[in-house]
């Protein structure tokens, strides 16, 4: 009987006759391990020899799984089981759970975690604003479908639709203007007429799910300050007492900040002619509606395989931070060229400054809520600063009295099982966006002095990461990123805006290896394991997959609101999933985990459960697709980015990653009489083979 047969009948069967005989699906010549004779590719666990990482942008659950319908037997946590909105995304019965509420901290000057002064809901949302390109071939420059085929290969073909959504999808608006594609927001007074909680962000009319949208906040200080965390708020159901209140109250009072530039005079926390805003408003909250139409080939993926709806970002803030923690396990410090623990005060001025690269939320005096210092770092003229300012992005979290740090601290040793920090004494932690300490080709990107470098750069580090694990164990893996090869002939990334054979929309900061000194500069490992996502499509076809693949997509399909869209990160994932699926002896030795790097800032309804300083933060989507899955099953194990290195590490019989890493986290237990979400013996991750059906 062919062993394909077998599998489907009996998968226990099937694993057995693959882990006995020399044939089947991952040991085919096609997939066999590879030339190096000391390979444990094939020493698995289970009968998954190929895992694939893809790893798309910022998206939080909510935002995506809203109105997901599960299937009989199972149960989801959304906001249309919650009863805060109906089938049609209109606000449901219990809509006031989501509520959104705004408070008045004028005259405070320490950061405030959980603002209780004057805090009140809001009457009606601020407008959310436009946000992404308002005409597609003038900002993007992309005019044609030539323009789009050539400017990205990780696209199904014609006549699926995705090149052409490509050309598409343009806001119309001129502006951070309130988005009256929006049903309920205007482009007249009354700006907005939107319930103070979750919209539905798509209609038929004016804002098709095709549509470009703006981009909410998403920084490291902003997210702990919107989920609103206080012991005063814990509950049996929600120990952690996190409300998620506050979401439109940090996007309006000081969204992304500007790199530690003063408030503009005339500044608003709401839309009005004259005004200077955030250039956010209430886009915090908005949502697609699955069970209208919207995002249909994840809600497909969601019906025939499985997924998760208890899956956070690892890391409150944005893509840095938190794809670092898919890597390393963990956050990570700052030291000068000569491996010295210092603050990073005034470093890397070689374009002006002075520039104090220490976060500090605390609140300018005399302002409700808008902060000393938080930015990636800008350029220009801004005060005592010539040419580059601001850049707070580095905290010492190790000592309460550095800004922001003690609110969080004293949070966490609040809590009814006090949660320890794991912040070293003396390490300054890189928080929000820098970029890595390599270009691509290895050499040292803090020490380059080129003017078309940034000195917003973290110095190299010798952490170790999963990387390390996989090739001291001899397994085999591969970093895939999208137009890789294009960034190596364009270090400085001059040609990100380009189309066509120029264009390089590369992502060095989601790319954990190029912060790492042991694989960056060693030109063997950087040279086999580090290349563009068209050599993984040869190498499934040449029958040469990995064990280990992380894929990212270029910033063309990445699904990051306002630069890319959710259907375009759908349909890069479909040519891997079909790819994979159309060869079946590496189909039945595969598991596809998709998800996001972080949740963009979007507001989400679920248990967060604090881990450490760091976070964990919002919910984001994860879906695994492999024939060893029950289709719809959906797992509310607790879940975190470094659950899929506990799953590599547990499939490979692996060490964890180093002695602090989240990886040596137990797996979660339950009071399932008080809830099957927030583990009782926190700190806890899962490992995520409760995803599958082995």
């Amino acid at each position: 009987m062919p062993h394909q047969i077998l599998c489907r009948l009996r998968k226990i069967m099937c694993w057995l006759l693959i882990s006995t005989t020399a044939v089947g699906p991952a040991m085919t010549p096609a997939f066999a391990a590879g030339t190096n004779s000391q390979s444990r590719d094939t020493k698995t666990t289970t009968p998954i020899r190929h895992v694939i990482v893809i790893v798309g942008e910022n998206r939080s659950f909510d935002h995506l799984f809203a109105t997901y319908v599960p299937k009989h037997g199972e149960t989801v946590n959304n906001l249309l089981s919650e009863g805060i909105v109906t089938p049609d995304g209109k606000p449901g019965p219990n809509y006031a759970k989501a509520l959104q509420y705004s408070a008045d901290i004028t005259g405070e000057t320490v950061f405030n975690l959980s603002p209780s002064k004057g805090k009140k809901p809001y009457d009606v949302l601020p407008a959310p604003l436009s946000g992404g390109p308002t005409d597609v071939c003038k900002d993007n420059l992309i005019c044609s479908l030539a323009d789009a085929e050539t400017s990205e290969d990780g696209l199904p073909l014609p006549p699926e639709p995705y090149y052409e959504s490509l050309t598409l999808g343009g806001s119309g608006l001129t502006g951070k203007v309130p988005d009256s594609r929006i049903l309920g927001v205007h482009d007249s007074p009354p700006y907005s007429t939107l319930a103070p909680g979750p919209f539905r962000i798509t209609n038929a009319l004016r804002f098709p799910y095709n549509s470009y949208a703006n981009s909410p906040v998403h920084r490291f200080y902003q997210m702990w300050q919107q989920e609103d965390c206080n012991v005063a708020h814990a509950t049996p159901a929600n120990p952690s007492g996190c409300l998620a209140d506050l979401f439109t109250w940090t996007e309006v009072t000081v969204g992304s900040n500007v790199n530690g530039k003063p408030q503009p005079t005339n500044f608003c926390t709401d839309y009005a002619p004259g005004c200077s805003t955030t250039g956010e408003g209430g886009t915090a909250m908005a949502f697609y509606n699955m069970a209208r139409g919207d995002a249909s080939f994840t809600k497909t993926l969601a019906d025939h395989y499985a997924f998760s709806d208890n899956y956070h970002q690892p890391a409150m803030g944005g893509t840095g931070l938190d794809s670092i923690m898919l890597f390393f396990g963990d956050a990570i410090w700052f030291k000068d060229q000569n491996g010295n623990l210092i603050p990073p005060h005034n470093e890397m001025t070689f374009q002006g400054g002075p520039v104090d690269e220490i976060e500090n939320p605390n609140p300018v005096a005399g302002t409700n809520n808008w902060w000393i210092q938080d930015g990636y770092g800008g350029f220009g003229d801004n005060g005592a600063s010539k040419g580059v300012y601001g850049g707070g992005s580095y905290t010492n979290c190790s000592d309460p009295s550095q800004p922001g740090v003690g609110p969080i601290v004293q949070y966490l040793n609040s809590l009814k099982s006090p949660i320890n920090a794991n912040c070293q004494p003396g390490h300054y932690y890189l928080l929000n966006n820098y970029n890595p300490g390599y270009f691509g080709d290895g050499t040292n990107a803090y020490e380059h002095t080129n003017p078309n470098n940034t000195p917003f750069t973290i110095p190299p580090t010798s952490q170790r990461s999963i990387g390390d694990v996989l090739l001291e164990n001899h397994i085999s893996w591969k970093s895939y990123n999208d137009q890789w090869d294009a960034y190596l002939n364009d270090k400085y990334q001059v040609n990100f805006g380009a189309v066509g054979a120029l264009s390089d929309q590369y992502c060095n900061i989601c790319n954990g290896f190029q912060y790492q000194t042991q694989i960056m500069t060693n030109e063997e490992v950087r040279t086999q394991h580090i290349v563009d996502t068209d050599q993984f499509y040869e190498d499934v076809q040449n029958g040469k997959l990995p064990a280990v693949s992380f894929i990212k997509p270029s910033g063309w399909v990445d699904g990051h609101p306002a630069s890319s869209k959710w259907d375009l990160f759908e349909g890069f994932v479909k040519k891997i999933v079909d790819q994979i699926h159309s060869n079946h002896d590496l189909w039945m030795s595969t598991a596809i985990f998709v998800t996001v790097d972080e949740g963009g800032g979007y507001y989400d309804s679920g248990y967060v459960q604090p881990l450490d300083f760091f976070g964990d933060g919002t919910r984001i989507p994860l879906m695994v697709i492999s024939p060893h899955t029950k289709a719809g099953h959906i797992s509310h194990d607790y879940a975190d980015h470094v659950s899929i290195l506990k799953f590599i590490e547990r499939n490979w019989n692996l060490p964890t990653v180093s002695a602090r890493s989240r990886d040596n986290l137990p797996n979660p237990k339950y009071n399932s009489a008080v809830s099957q979400y927030a583990p009782i013996n926190s700190p806890a991750l899962s490992d995520l083979f409760d995803l599958f059906d082995f």
